[in-house]
């Protein structure tokens, strides 16, 4: 059966009031949808409270949901959305793509790079470095952190993080390449700590 027979199931039993198809979904996505939570809100009660959001508002909304993309995929937008909600609540910390990109309001090009890409498996596997490059990735902005954990970390296609952004392809792939170039400058000096830094 494929994803989208079992999503087709699934989906009519919880239209159809069944509670075990709601524990079901909750069980079957709960981790994916927390983990895209924790790392947009970077705190684990808010991350409960937008999990939380995202079934209660998915549940409540299933007649809405015509089968476009996957369940999975569905949940995520709906995630994405109440987290952004809730970050918007905080403060000016969610910036827009065109914002991101504006090296009058803080953000640039790199100047250095570092191609830890192709570092033995070995030392990718110590804790020091896996712990430098999760604060790596929860210090992206939150518009480019969103589309890269979708994308590199939840392993969703380019289209189906799309979807789950409710932007276009070419906006994922954007912002996806400047989540990159973003992290390989945080990381360079971590990974070369006695190279000097580019001139301003």
């Amino acid at each position: 059966m494929t994803e989208i027979d079992q999503d087709r199931t699934l989906l009519e039993r919880i239209r159809a009031g069944d509670m075990a198809a709601c524990d079901e979904c909750i069980r079957q996505h709960a981790g994916s949808v927390y983990r895209l939570a924790l790392r947009l809100m970077r705190n684990e009660a808010e991350a409960e409270d937008v999990m939380q959001d995202t079934f209660l508002n998915a549940f409540k909304g299933i007649d809405k949901f015509v089968g476009r993309s996957s369940l999975r995929t569905w949940l995520y937008r709906i995630a994405y959305n109440a987290a952004v909600l809730r970050l918007r609540k905080r403060g000016p910390e969610l910036i827009s793509l065109d914002e991101a990109a504006d090296p009058e309001e803080g953000w640039s090009l790199p100047k250095e790079f570092f191609d830890w890409s192709n570092m033995p498996e070995r030392e990718l596997e110590k804790a020091e470095v896996r712990a430098e490059m999760e604060r790596a990735i929860d210090e992206l902005p939150p518009t480019l952190r969103a589309a890269f954990v979708l994308r590199e970390l939840e392993d969703l296609s380019t289209e189906e993080t799309a979807r789950a952004l409710g932007v276009t392809e070419a906006t994922v792939k954007t912002r996806l390449h400047r989540a990159r170039l973003w992290l390989r400058e945080r990381l360079t000096s971590f990974f070369t700590p006695g190279m000097p830094k580019a001139e301003e």
